[in-house]
């Protein structure tokens, strides 16, 4: 039986959104990533070893192109000649925006954090939308600076972190033989002499209350009803991240301990962080056993899901402050320097900062459990001293 070809048409490639590879038979495939990025890509067996060939990406490789090229690659395999080897330079190369998507499709799966898979797809569809229609060899540093310039001073975490997802792209295309010489978005050396030092920027804090205007706040606080209000109450006797508090999970807190254990996946460090739990962070997980409707402690709106950032930032601006929750950290940080005696390390790993000092690290085995839960426990009798 003759193998059947043409199975695609000019509609169906445009329309198809399975993600996953669609033959159209002589060895053509159309591609197709989660994110409906569309390549055209010929496999083929040469001398006993499978191999694979990028066409070009669908938007700008029409289906009458790629069979075109296909049947050359064919007739290159009748003549006993690899295609790899002889590829024309008339095939197009990927869009940096086609590889990108690729690349991140990729990568993601070793992600742990969807926020970050969002900011990836975010800056590298938003900022970097002017290199997109550029052929993955062809972006320049001009071109690069083109899209850094008009967010370096005014948004410099942004432009920085687009700067290394852009140089990651380029790096990843050399890697596949899709460009040559230098990295165009490289800092050191490169950029770095374009570009004004980050160190001359400016790099906003996470705005904190003052120390003595804790307790009045969490007085506020605890008078003001709903899930939103005893997560954010939660987060700030705890003085942990914002996300490791929203997305903490029934099965992680020990009761009969008073402990609460976050999962290394979840943590900035990726290592797993013991949290001892205060009377007053107690009375708030039996209150919010009473409504339990999910797995998440302070569930959200929609089934099997967490409550989300944005609901703290509402109650905060409910309450007439425009502090940020994280910086809550921060004061607690500053009321154990100033108004405790406990030695850094244990304000530290209270806050589940890693040991800078490798040696000193080398050496720590323990947590200073206890050493901590003396310290959280102070911290919320001073939080809920309305008399402070």
């Amino acid at each position: 039986m003759a193998v059947q070809t043409k199975r695609l048409s000019a509609r169906s490639v445009e329309t198809i959104k399975k993600p996953g590879r669609h033959a159209d038979g002589g060895n053509l495939y159309l591609s197709v990533t989660a994110s409906g990025a569309r390549s055209w890509v010929f496999f083929y067996v040469f001398k006993g070893k499978q191999r694979e060939m990028g066409l070009g990406p669908a938007w700008d490789v029409s289906l009458a192109k790629a069979r075109d090229l296909a049947a050359q690659h064919r007739q290159s395999l009748r003549d006993g000649i690899d295609p790899l080897r002889t590829k024309q330079t008339s095939v197009i190369k990927p869009t940096f925006g086609a590889f990108a998507d690729q690349l991140v499709e990729t990568m993601e799966a070793a992600w742990r954090n969807e926020k970050h898979r969002a900011q990836w797809r975010m800056t590298l569809t938003t900022y970097a939308a002017p290199l997109r229609e550029l052929p993955i060899d062809r972006v320049t540093t001009e071109d690069v600076l083109g899209v850094l310039k008009p967010i370096w001073s005014t948004k410099p975490e942004t432009a920085s972190r687009l700067r290394g997802r852009i140089e990651t792209v380029l790096n990843a295309a050399k890697a596949k033989g899709l460009r040559a010489g230098d990295n165009p978005a490289a800092w050191t050396g490169h950029l770095k002499n374009l570009l004004p030092a980050r160190t001359r920027l400016s790099r906003g804090h996470h705005a904190a209350l003052a120390i003595d205007a804790v307790p009045p706040f969490v007085a506020k606080l605890r008078a003001t009803d709903g899930v939103s209000a005893r997560a954010l109450e939660f987060t700030i006797l705890t003085a942990v991240r914002t996300g490791e508090a929203l997305g903490a999970k029934w099965h992680e807190i020990d009761f009969g301990r008073a402990l609460w254990t976050i999962p290394a996946g979840r943590m900035k460090a990726a290592v797993e962080h013991r949290v001892p739990l205060c009377n007053r962070a107690i009375e708030i997980l039996a209150a919010m056993r009473k409504i339990r409707s999910s797995d998440y402690i302070f569930a959200g709106a929609k089934p099997g899901s967490s409550l989300s950032n944005m609901a703290l930032a509402m109650t905060l601006r409910r309450l007439g402050t425009d502090v940020t929750t994280h910086g809550f950290r921060s004061t607690f940080r500053d009321w154990a320097s100033e108004r405790t005696t406990f030695p850094p390390d244990v304000c530290e790993m209270a806050l589940a900062h890693t040991i800078a000092n490798k040696v000193e690290a080398a050496y720590r085995r323990g947590d200073l459990f206890e050493k901590r839960r003396e310290l959280m426990e102070a911290w919320s009798l001073f939080s809920c001293d309305s008399s402070v």
